[in-house]
């Protein structure tokens, strides 16, 4: 996860000072954004972060990252899906196997032994990036209340993904929502360290690192270099 922020940042980084300096096409909508994001902001301050903060401070890291392994094993069942969607078979079986053996030799995915068994973890596949892959265009940048950055593509795919989750089939609603909160809470506390890198205007910066993310896992790593497309604006 760390990792993967990093990258993410970097993204960011790279075009953020021309993107400071013209209106960004892929978010024809920037006004409307900008104050959902400031009220997401505001909750995040006052609720969420606070929250992670403390499960940080008394969570020692190696439970912390384990109980991440933990999501990101059930997170396997989403990206077997879209990997057979997207005929990556190979991913498939790769991500089948990490998901047998860390669901049982490592307790749940507590702990990573795929790894040790040649097994590594991928970057993720979801059903926005299945819709991609079958030529659906990401659309303009938005900002949804409470759930942050998409695009009008990643929306609806978001819903699909959290709809073949396995903590979805969890009967009992109340135990369902007690470990939803609880990944989001884990998730949070993964974002503390990565959010010190944002530089500058902080709604332009995680834009841009979204979008470049988003490009990135779509098209498997092999990512056009675009920062001179400004230019043409």
């Amino acid at each position: 996860m760390k990792k993967v922020l990093l990258l993410l940042a970097g993204f960011a980084l790279s075009g953020q000072v021309m993107a400071e300096s013209v209106k960004n096409p892929e978010d024809p909508w920037e006004g409307v954004n900008r104050k959902i994001f400031a009220f997401n902001e505001k909750v995040d301050q006052y609720a969420l972060k606070p929250v992670a903060k403390g499960y940080k401070a008394v969570t020692p890291d190696p439970v912390e990252r384990g109980v991440s392994r933990m999501f990101a094993n059930v997170g396997e069942v989403v990206n077997i899906l879209n990997d057979l969607l997207q005929g990556k078979f190979k991913q498939a079986g790769n991500d089948t196997g990490r998901l047998v053996i860390n669901t049982t030799i490592g307790l749940v995915g507590f702990f990573d032994v795929a790894e040790d068994f040649g097994l590594p973890k991928g970057d993720g596949e979801d059903f926005g990036q299945t819709m991609g892959f079958w030529g659906v265009k990401p659309g303009p940048y938005v900002v949804i209340p409470l759930f942050g950055p998409m695009t009008v593509r990643d929306a609806p795919g978001r819903v699909v993904d959290r709809l073949v989750n396995p903590i979805n089939e969890i009967d009992h609603i109340p135990t369902r929502n007690r470990i939803y909160g609880a990944e989001v809470v884990s998730l949070r506390a993964d974002l503390l360290e990565a959010e010190k890198l944002i530089r500058g205007d902080r709604y332009s910066f995680i834009r841009d690192a979204y979008l470049q993310r988003r490009k990135f896992l779509e098209y498997d790593g092999e990512v056009e270099d675009d920062f001179g497309d400004y230019e043409d604006f």
